[in-house]
């Protein structure tokens, strides 16, 4: 039996999603991870990224709030971040003290910034980590020879992370219907 879990939806808010791929997909996956999660009585975090200066991305504004058709309900913690890992200058790290959790689930949005930041900051700051490999997304990326898709991005964070070792943590990369929680 897995340690007990707590699932991540890490910015998943209208800005941030505008130019992602397969979003309704990322979607739905992520939904069913919540219903699992609430009938397991596993914690949920949902994590809100803001930014002053960037007008999209501002407190309040329309840009910033969390994706309507996402199943977030009232009571369900929200942690404000300013910095690619959820971690850094937030609450997350005494939120999830208090639940007892030793693994946690992650997904979201943008795979190769905030996403992989805060699962790599969750095996520092002591947690195992089940990446879920269909659950997060991101937008193409442009380099200097041309854009890289952004299913080639979810693809290598997937890879990168399935080979991750990190002494006295496990992690692992798992389609949503395999989550344990």
């Amino acid at each position: 039996m897995p340690d007990r879990a707590a699932l991540l939806v890490i910015d998943m808010q209208e800005t941030v999603l505008a130019h992602c791929a397969d979003v309704p997909g990322v979607i739905e996956r992520i939904n069913g991870l919540l219903g699992r999660a609430r009938r397991s009585g596993a914690p949920i975090v949902f994590i809100q990224h803001q930014d002053a200066d960037a007008p999209e991305l501002a407190a309040g504004s329309p840009g910033w709030q969390l994706v309507a058709a996402l199943d977030r309900r009232e009571g369900d913690p929200v942690v404000a971040k300013e910095y690619r890992d959820s971690f850094a200058g937030t609450e997350l790290g005494a939120v999830l003290a208090a639940t007892g959790v030793r693994r946690l689930v992650v997904t979201g949005a943008q795979s190769q910034y905030c996403v992989q930041t805060t699962a790599l900051s969750a095996l520092h700051h002591g947690y195992d980590v089940s990446l879920v490999g269909d659950a997060h997304t991101t937008s193409p990326a442009t380099l200097p020879d041309g854009d890289l898709p952004a299913a080639t991005i979810v693809q290598f964070v997937n890879s990168c992370f399935g080979t991750l070792s990190h002494p006295g943590r496990s992690t692992e990369v798992v389609p949503a219907a395999d989550v344990a929680l």
